[in-house]
């Protein structure tokens, strides 16, 4: 596929999405739209955006991509989907409703309301932490493949695609924030989903299969394993792992998350972000069938075409997430190439914008205090923000070129582990919120706690199997981090006469 067609669709593409961006923040640019979307946003339209940013590049890149990979995946990833749909429920059910009786427009003023003021500034933190490696790391996925694709032809260096693409996404999400995020992102989403489908068609027609010709071919195939029941203690697709691991990763990274909650919160009532939540569970699970069955017959054809998985610039090593691309570029034609680059983008933007969005937000409301009355509508207070977005959009870049420096694996496994590690400490926070009642904590300790729980986490996982008879974590990693820090609140807190209940 010809690098300047692909260079002029992406160049449509994003003047699409700045027009978008014209149009929705014309009448009004100021914190309040930014923020939450002047809490008039639709239901069914959050609901369909949200899948965009839920799925990423991530998902429709690495995950059909590691279906074959040599550690044996299949279908194992299914398993810690089905973990994901009971954590949206648990979020719509518990989370939700604390947010709407709060009238919260960051989530973290619910612990400084709970907890104190420290562990307030330090979930914040957290957050901020958490969602620009995880984004950065989105990021780096497309970036790679563009870079791969389209930008080495016109010898154009690694670190100006970076900025290019952040440029890009600065560019349409400044001015309007949420309220433009939810019009692009629903129109991102309706890309990738007809991406995924399409995909499939074309792969279907290459190999001479019907639909229903594949899918049995799917089921026959060596790449079709759900349910992984065998050897508890070694093996990390282990299904109790995935589908607990899957939970407590959907609750943190999605209901601890300004990200995505900013969206539910952007509605006029909990009714129907509840709806929204309950729509976008049952969406998201099919969707995760189809990008696993993409990555089956990506294989299947790979081996009929006697195609290798590609192997990484730095590395040399066999690199899973790029064996898509590979295909779509470079062996199915012109029209499934673009339709690939469609999806591609569309997914890993959608939720880059989301996110550059939210750590904006986070940090105007956790640190700056823009969501208080004398704040919201100073005169400098657009201006604060607009540098704020800029700093984040910097740090994200530069947090992106030391990735590509150091990491060799998938990434949706350094996703995950990035998740496990930064994550833990919010459900640990949370939870002694929620579940401890009249005992409070001496704030002034809590960042020290947090701190201390990932890294006794790390050296667990790191010696897990010396230490508990083999026993080998996958995403359930999470958890214990969660428990670590829940029980060093515990030895920190002190009993109050009176707990104000939420």
């Amino acid at each position: 596929m010809s690098p300047t067609i692909l260079l002029c669709f992406l160049i449509g593409y994003f003047l699409l999405l700045i027009i978008i961006s014209f149009v929705t923040s014309q009448k009004s640019s100021d914190n309040s739209t930014f923020f939450v979307a002047n809490r008039n946003s639709k239901w069914y339209l959050v609901a369909f955006g949200m899948i965009g940013t839920a799925l990423s590049g991530v998902t429709f890149i690495s995950v059909p991509g590691e279906v074959g990979a040599p550690s044996g995946n299949q279908f194992q990833y299914f398993q810690f989907v089905l973990g994901n749909a009971v954590g949206f429920i648990i979020i719509a059910t518990v989370l939700l409703p604390l947010y709407y009786r709060m009238n919260l427009t960051s989530i973290y003023s619910y612990i400084e309301k709970r907890l104190g003021y420290y562990s307030y500034k330090t979930a914040a933190s957290i957050f901020l932490l958490s969602r620009t490696l995880g984004s950065a790391t989105r990021l780096y996925l497309v970036v790679i493949v563009l870079q791969r694709f389209i930008f080495d032809t016109y010898g154009i260096p690694f670190w100006l695609t970076v900025l290019i693409s952040l440029v890009l996404i600065w560019s349409y999400t400044f001015k309007g924030g949420l309220k433009t995020i939810i019009i692009t992102d629903t129109l991102q989403t309706f890309f990738l989903v007809l991406s995924v489908f399409l995909t499939i068609y074309f792969i279907c027609n290459s190999l001479n299969f019907s639909i229903p010709q594949a899918f049995e071919t799917i089921k026959s195939s060596s790449y079709s394993k759900i349910f992984f029941l065998d050897d508890f203690l070694t093996n990390k697709f282990y299904f109790s792992k995935q589908f607990i691991g899957g939970i407590f990763v959907t609750i943190a990274m999605t209901g601890l998350d300004q990200d995505l909650m900013q969206k539910n919160l952007s509605m006029g009532t909990i009714k129907e972000a509840q709806k929204n939540m309950f729509t976008f569970t049952g969406v998201f699970v099919i969707l995760n069938v189809f990008f696993l069955s993409v990555g089956a017959l990506l294989y299947i054809f790979a081996a009929k075409n006697g195609i290798d998985i590609p192997l990484d610039h730095i590395t040399g090593k066999p690199r899973t997430d790029l064996l898509f691309p590979e295909i779509a570029l470079n062996n199915l034609g012109a029209i499934p190439a673009i339709i690939f680059m469609l999806g591609l983008t569309a997914a890993t933007f959608a939720t880059t914008d989301s996110a550059l969005t939210a750590l904006t937000t986070s940090f105007c409301v956790d640190f700056l205090g823009m969501a208080k009355a004398e704040n919201v509508n100073a005169k400098d207070a657009v201006k604060k923000r607009h540098t704020v977005h800029v700093v984040f959009s910097i740090l994200m870049f530069l947090v992106i070129l030391v990735i590509n420096a150091l990491n060799s694996s998938s990434v949706v496994s350094l996703i995950f582990t990035i998740a496990s590690y930064t994550y833990g400490p919010l459900l640990g926070l949370y939870s002694f919120g929620l579940f401890v009642k009249k005992r409070g904590l001496h704030d002034k300790l809590v960042p020290i706690v947090c701190l201390l729980s990932p890294f006794l986490c790390y050296l667990l996982a790191s010696n897990s199997a010396v230490i508990l008879g083999g026993y080998v974590f996958s995403v359930e990693l999470i958890l214990i981090n969660g428990l670590i820090t829940f029980i060093g609140l515990l030895f920190i807190s002190k009993k109050t006469d009176a707990q104000t209940r939420f």
